[in-house]
């Protein structure tokens, strides 16, 4: 009779420690690296502050964190193992707008919560309920920036250099136009290349030969820089700017003085005097051996915090329920800013500019929606 009431409490036990998985899919490698590796740093800063804190429910939480290796179809088929095998609570996700186009729908009929970090093209939370995003949408950013550029730059007519292969690239582009022609601009020529292209020769010659006084590139980091790179050996010494996909710090590393004077926009900046902002940058120098985190770090730390308070709601994990909860977030003290859930699962969050200036990122200035 002991042996057996030892075997229920052990039982017991056991339950009751048993963890909550945050599921993780990220690009660690391959071309979108520094996305995967920024978010992922955020997550695990934030997991470890849940769990000095008791946890969740009484458990601890655990990352179980999948590379896509920024691989196309990888994203898909890492989440059937998260939400099949692992069985995770919620899954998150710092990949680009493609990636999360693959996971969201799998997370959507396996009724697990799915929270896009950075993933900003309109069509990653209209696949489903249960997906959402924490950042702001293509829609706002392709317009902050149309506006920037005719009132701030002052700028006339501007070229569209966009990757025909990348939904956010294309989805940015026709925002951009829209905007800024019904601002007055005008845009003489629009290029287009592939993603994983590295000569951009060609279109920036008839970009050039255009008379444009401006060029909005949409692109990923890589991309970014050697356009920039190979701009300025042309002479194209006119405003270049994009939009967050350029954030990384390889954008320097590549683009060197190249990049000095581009803008972009993103979802916060370090440079953000908040104690909020101030504590979390102090916290992830001491982290992670003194970087200073790009947006893509708070988004995903974020994210997990929200994700953990609508499991503390909820009282479960029970995937209705704590999806029921993320919809509910309202006002939620975020490092970039509040986050309020709207009846599309998206995020309205304020867009922030930043400039290279001494090979450094600087602040600009902050758009409100």
């Amino acid at each position: 009779m002991k042996r057996l009431v030892l075997i229920l409490l052990l039982g017991v036990t056991a339950r009751a420690v048993e963890p909550i998985k945050f599921g993780e899919i990220e690009s660690m490698t391959g071309k979108e690296a520094a996305f995967g590796q920024s978010a992922h740093k955020g997550i695990v800063m934030a997991v470890e502050e849940i769990n000095a804190k008791g946890g969740i429910l009484g458990r601890p939480v655990v990352i179980v964190l999948q590379d896509n290796q920024s691989r196309a179809g990888e994203s898909a088929t890492i989440a059937k193992k998260l939400v099949s095998r692992d069985k995770v609570a919620v899954v998150l996700s710092g990949a680009i707008s493609s990636n999360c186009n693959e996971a969201g729908p799998i997370c959507q009929n396996a009724k697990v919560p799915f929270i896009a970090t950075t993933a900003t093209d309109a069509s990653v939370t209209e696949a489903g309920s249960y997906i959402f995003r924490n950042c702001f949408v293509d829609e706002f950013q392709g317009a902050v920036m149309a506006k920037f550029a005719r009132e701030n730059l002052k700028l006339r007519r501007v070229a569209l250099l966009t990757s025909a292969s990348a939904i956010a690239s294309v989805s940015l582009s026709k925002i951009y136009r829209k905007s800024f022609t019904a601002l007055g601009g005008e845009i003489p020529v629009e290029q287009k290349y592939s993603e994983g292209d590295k000569d951009f020769r060609a279109q920036l010659t008839a970009i050039k030969a255009s008379g444009a006084d401006g060029l909005f590139v949409p692109a990923y980091y890589t991309e970014a820089a050697l356009v920039c790179r190979q701009a300025r050996d042309l002479g194209l010494n006119f405003p270049i700017y994009g939009t967050d996909g350029w954030e990384a710090p390889e954008l320097i590393e590549i683009g060197g003085k190249a990049v000095e004077g581009t803008y972009y926009s993103t979802h916060y900046t370090s440079e953000n005097t908040s104690p909020e902002v101030a504590e979390f940058v102090k916290k992830f120098r001491a982290h992670f051996s003194g970087e200073i985190p790009d947006s893509m770090a708070p988004l995903a730390y974020d994210a997990a915090l929200i994700a953990a308070a609508a499991i503390t709601r909820a009282g479960t994990t029970d995937g209705p329920k704590v999806r029921a909860e993320i919809a509910a977030t309202r006002d939620f003290p975020g490092i970039t800013g509040r986050t309020t859930i709207d009846a599309h699962r998206n995020a309205s969050k304020d867009a922030v500019i930043v400039t290279v200036r001494g090979g450094q990122i600087k602040y600009v200035t902050t758009v409100a929606p």
